[in-house]
């Protein structure tokens, strides 16, 4: 999806989809569930935002590894990243920890690069880099 600037867009619209928490999310032709666990107030029926930060954040860490191991021509075998994180408090930044599990037979160099290249993926670079919102409220008729 490339805008007029050239940049690379993602769009995800988000409905609410019946009573409490529970959101339909739409990214191109896939659609999921968005909800809060029971001691939230939610019905606990899909993952929720923070846990979607988390993932996005370990699925985009273990799939810029395979895809770099790819073009190098390495095999690398299983792949696995935990993330987990605290939100920021106030004068705290937000902590995410990262834990790669990889194969115990892979090589040390390509251990290492592998461990430089995940730091470049995009979800990465956007949460430590500076983030800007633009932000505006259409007021619309909601069909009953």
């Amino acid at each position: 999806m490339g805008g007029s600037d050239g940049l690379t867009r993602m769009k995800v619209t988000v409905r609410r989809d019946g009573a409490g928490f529970r959101h339909a999310v739409q990214m191109r032709d896939h659609e999921m569930v968005v909800d809060e666990p029971h001691d939230a107030g939610g019905q606990d029926v899909g993952a929720s935002p923070q846990e979607l930060l988390a993932a996005s954040l370990a699925s985009c860490t273990a799939i810029t590894m395979e895809m770099y191991a790819a073009r190098k021509g390495w095999e690398i075998g299983h792949v696995e990243v935990d993330v987990s994180y605290s939100a920021a408090e106030r004068g705290c930044p937000t902590k995410f920890e990262l834990v790669t599990r990889l194969p115990d037979d892979l090589p040390e160099d390509q251990v290492e690069r592998l461990r430089a290249i995940a730091t470049k993926c995009p979800v990465h670079r956007a949460l430590e880099g500076e983030v800007m919102f633009l932000e505006r409220v259409e007021r619309v008729h909601m069909a009953a």
